[in-house]
C-alpha cells in the first residue's frame, strides 16, 4: 500500500553550523547563526511583519529535533538565487 507522501532518497550534505564553519571559512558561526535566526517572517514590537531572508523556504535550514543542520548545496543555490536578484535590480 503506497501513501501519498513521496520520500526523496536522495542523499544531502547536510551539516551543523560548525562543521559547515568549518568547511567553508568564509562563513563564520556567527554569520550562519544570524541567516538562521533571520530565516523566517517575524514580527517586531509593534507587530509589524520583518521578512525573513528566504533561506528556510529554499529549503537550507533542516531542523531534527533542537537539532539545526544545513543543506550545503541548497544554501549555495540560495546565494546563487540571491545574486541573481540582486543583479535584476
Amino acid at each position: 500500500m503506497k501513501d501519498n507522501l513521496t520520500v526523496d532518497s536522495t542523499p544531502r550534505d547536510l551539516l551543523t553550523v560548525a562543521q559547515f564553519s568549518e568547511r567553508r571559512p568564509a562563513f563564520t558561526q556567527a554569520a550562519l547563526r544570524n541567516l538562521i535566526l533571520n530565516c523566517t517572517d517575524r514580527y517586531n514590537s509593534r507587530g509589524e511583519c520583518i521578512p525573513g531572508n528566504g533561506l528556510a523556504e529554499a529549503g537550507a535550514i533542516v531542523r531534527v529535533g533542537r537539532r539545526v543542520l544545513i543543506d550545503e548545496g541548497a544554501f549555495f543555490a540560495w546565494i546563487a538565487e540571491q545574486q541573481k536578484s540582486r543583479r535584476a535590480a
